[in-house]
């Protein structure tokens, strides 16, 4: 079986070395940064899967979300949203974002989220 690629972007080192290891140890190859702009730079290796944060440096994550849903080679590419703001699940929803997940989160969730997403 091949190895499920997830890219995290989250502008919080802690949060992405945390997310990265636990799923690496859950069998998931792991692509971390802190720049939204790589994301929207990549073209072959597309991941499996995004986690994208929606606070980064400078950026929102939904308006990456909306560029990547408007672009061919990405467009399909399951996108969840996490955020310390819980009541913006409507608006991430809204960007394209294929689910949403409220920060601090529980990892089994995450994980049961991610296996329904790349499956």
């Amino acid at each position: 079986m091949k190895q499920k690629k997830i890219m995290i972007v989250d502008d919080d080192p802690g949060i992405v070395d945390a997310v990265e290891m636990l799923l690496e140890f859950e069998g998931y190859k792991v692509a971390g940064t802190a720049n939204g702009s790589t994301v929207l730079d990549m073209n072959e290796e597309l991941p499996d899967l995004l986690l994208l944060d929606i606070w980064l440096s400078g950026e929102d994550g939904r308006d990456i979300c909306k560029k990547l849903k408007s672009e061919n080679n990405t467009k399909n590419i399951p996108v969840i949203m996490i955020s310390a703001s819980r009541d913006i699940k409507d608006s991430a929803m809204a960007a394209g974002a294929d689910d949403f997940l409220a920060k601090p989160f529980e990892m089994d969730e995450l994980i049961k989220k991610i296996e329904l997403l790349t499956h």
